[in-house]
C-alpha cells in the first residue's frame, strides 16, 4: 500500500528521474517514427480519441516542446514530492484524468499533446497547497512558486494558435481544486 511518507533527497532524485527518463524516451520513439504517436494524443469529443486523455500528457509536438515542460515539470514534481508521495501520486492522477477530461469535452478540435497540462496543475496546487495546508515549509514553497512561476497564469489564455491554453487552463483549474480538497489534510505521517 501506497503510504504518504516523506523521502529522503536521493529517494526525491530518483522519482523525479524515473519521470524524466520516462518522457525522454517515449520522446525520442516518438520522434524516430515522425511524431506518429501524436495521433493518440486528445482529439476533444472524439470517442477513439478517450485513451487520449492518459496518454496525450506523455506526447509532445517538437523537441522545443519537450524541452520547454521537462524542466519546470521536474522542479515542480520536486516541491510537490515535499506533500508526501501518496499526495504525489493522487496529485498526478487526479490532474492527468480531471484536465484531460475538460479537455476532451471544451477545447478546441485539434490534438491537445504535451505535460504542460500536468505542469499546470502541479503549478496551481503547489500555489495554493502550502497556504491550505497551514504548515510553514510548504507555506514558503507556495510563495516561491507564486513568485519564481507566477508568469505561467499568462499561459491559461489564448495566445497562439498551436499551444493547448485549454490544456494549461483545465490543468491549473484541477490543481486549485486538488489544493483546496487535499492539501488540508496532514501531509506526512
Amino acid at each position: 500500500m501506497l503510504t504518504n511518507r516523506q523521502l529522503n533527497f536521493s529517494q526525491e532524485l530518483r522519482v523525479i528521474l524515473s519521470a524524466v527518463i520516462l518522457l525522454a524516451v517515449i520522446e525520442i520513439v516518438n520522434l524516430m517514427t515522425g511524431r506518429v504517436f501524436n495521433q493518440y494524443g486528445n482529439l476533444p469529443r472524439e470517442l477513439a480519441s478517450l485513451p487520449g486523455i492518459l496518454i496525450g500528457p506523455f506526447l509532445h509536438g517538437s523537441l522545443t516542446h519537450f524541452f520547454s515542460n521537462i524542466v519546470p515539470l521536474a522542479i515542480f514534481l520536486y516541491l510537490l514530492l515535499q506533500h508526501g508521495v501518496k499526495r504525489t501520486v493522487g496529485i498526478t492522477l487526479w490532474v492527468i484524468v480531471v484536465t484531460g477530461l475538460l479537455v476532451w469535452l471544451f477545447g478546441r478540435d485539434a490534438y491537445h499533446v504535451g505535460a504542460s497540462g500536468v505542469l499546470y496543475g502541479y503549478f496551481g496546487y503547489l500555489v495554493l497547497g502550502g497556504f491550505f495546508s497551514r504548515q510553514i515549509k510548504l507555506i514558503i514553497i507556495s510563495l516561491l512558486v507564486g513568485f519564481f512561476y507566477g508568469g505561467l497564469i499568462f499561459g491559461v489564455l489564448p495566445a497562439r494558435p498551436y499551444i493547448s491554453w485549454e490544456s494549461h487552463l483545465f490543468g491549473f483549474i484541477s490543481g486549485c481544486i486538488a489544493a483546496y480538497f487535499w492539501a488540508k489534510k496532514k501531509s506526512s505521517q
